[in-house]
């Protein structure tokens, strides 16, 4: 039976108590040409899961309101949109805060209470059938992940201890939260920095510490837009200029890089040997490093020169390492 014809049948039903017309069950099973059990079925649905406060009256024969300002729910779940619902809730395993995921669970809890038309799915069984798990993940600190959403959905700058591995060392800096970022593993807020007077990305892992604060951060006109800044670079090396790499897989592996999408505006070919050819833009080096030492003796960087160089070097390190 169409799930349509069902919400016409909640509809009409609601509609006829707001009237003051008191339907009852075989007035709704007349209306619609369905069986009184049928009729029955969906007025125990009203009542069980939709919580609609209506009373039979004896002397009206019919249903009534106690609570007259009751309307019925306006967002209904089809069940693509439910199953699409249901994967957005496991992809929230990736969040680094327990109360946020199980804010959510309440939430699709109570929703699916009322607003799924069809037979009521459980959440156990959901978790059951879609999964995600994370490896080589940076662990950050919960209350830390919870302030920087708080303080991004508010638009209220946030006072961060920040320490860079790269220069060892730790620098307090006012930022303003504007984006979010999930990437390979790692939560990322890209931010508008006082102390640089410009964007940039802070890894979460790497704050050792935030606290609010009341400073008002009026940001200057000239900011690239968000998009722009992350599509500039491979990654999340911020720069102003990209350098074009060149890196040559071997036919063992490919099959599968072909599948992959290293940055939205690589160029991939193959030749007649099964070698793949990609050409992607970068703006800094260490992270396309990190990325091509993994796939040891079936990767070649062809070009630039200068990372080519680096490759080699790292290669002998390794080397003498194993000796």
């Amino acid at each position: 039976m169409s799930k349509k014809l069902v919400l016409e049948r909640y509809h009409w039903f609601h509609g006829q108590i707001k009237a003051n017309s008191y339907p009852n069950a075989r007035r709704l099973a007349e209306h619609f040409e369905i069986s009184t059990k049928q009729a029955q079925r969906d007025i125990e649905f009203l009542r069980e899961r939709l919580s609609a406060p209506f009373v039979y009256c004896p002397e009206k024969r019919g249903y009534c309101y106690e609570d007259t300002g009751y309307e019925l729910p306006p967002v209904w779940f089809k069940e693509d949109e439910f199953h699409a619902f249901c994967i957005a809730l496991r992809l929230a395993a990736t969040l680094p805060n327990e109360s946020f995921k199980n804010s959510l669970n309440n939430f699709l809890d109570k929703f699916l209470s009322f607003r799924y038309m069809g037979a009521l799915p459980r959440l156990p069984e959901i978790m059951e059938k879609v999964s995600v798990k994370n490896i080589q993940y940076y662990r950050v600190d919960e209350a830390i992940f919870h302030n920087i959403v708080d303080s991004l959905f508010r638009n209220d700058p946030v006072k961060i201890s920040y320490h860079s591995p790269h220069k060892n060392e730790t620098t307090d800096r006012i930022i303003l939260p504007l984006h979010l970022l999930c990437y390979m593993g790692s939560w990322h807020v890209i931010a508008f920095c006082t102390l640089r007077n410009e964007l940039r990305d802070f890894a979460l892992s790497r704050i050792r510490s935030i606290e609010t604060i009341s400073d008002k951060i009026t940001l200057p006109d000239n900011m690239p837009s968000i998009k722009e800044y992350m599509r500039q670079n491979f990654g999340l090396m911020s720069g102003e200029k990209s350098t074009e790499v060149c890196l040559k897989f071997a036919p063992d592996v490919s099959s599968w890089i072909s599948e992959q999408i290293w940055h939205k505006k690589q160029a991939v070919s193959i030749d007649s040997n099964g070698n793949l050819f990609l050409r992607i833009p970068v703006a800094d080096f260490r992270e396309i490093r990190r990325e091509i030492l993994k796939f040891g003796a079936n990767l070649e960087v062809l070009s630039p020169e200068e990372l080519r160089n680096e490759i080699k070097k790292e290669i002998e390190k390794m080397s003498a390492v194993y000796q």
